[in-house]
């Protein structure tokens, strides 16, 4: 199964994640299908970008985000895209 989750990059102690296609069998910071956006919890604000219309067809053909991607698509308004496109 193809999962939606955070690979780790960075130097030690001052991480910073890629958002990644992977298939859930592979470890986190293995080979990943693609790229759909990066994460850095260490500025101020918060950056976030992604690509949602990647992310979106991903998720439309059968991958599965984790919760804590699940939680960066919700603050982003892409999961709320998401349901009104399932929805109509």
């Amino acid at each position: 199964m193809v999962k939606i989750r955070l690979t780790r990059m960075g130097s030690k102690k001052k991480p910073f994640y890629r958002l990644v296609a992977i298939d859930s069998r592979v470890q986190r910071d293995g080979g990943f299908l693609e790229i759909l956006g990066h994460y850095n919890p260490h500025t101020d604000p918060v950056e976030v970008r992604l690509k949602p219309e990647r992310i979106i067809a991903w998720i439309q053909q059968g991958a599965r985000p984790t919760d804590t991607v699940k939680s960066l698509l919700r603050k982003e308004g892409i999961w709320q895209k998401l349901s009104e496109n399932k929805a109509a």
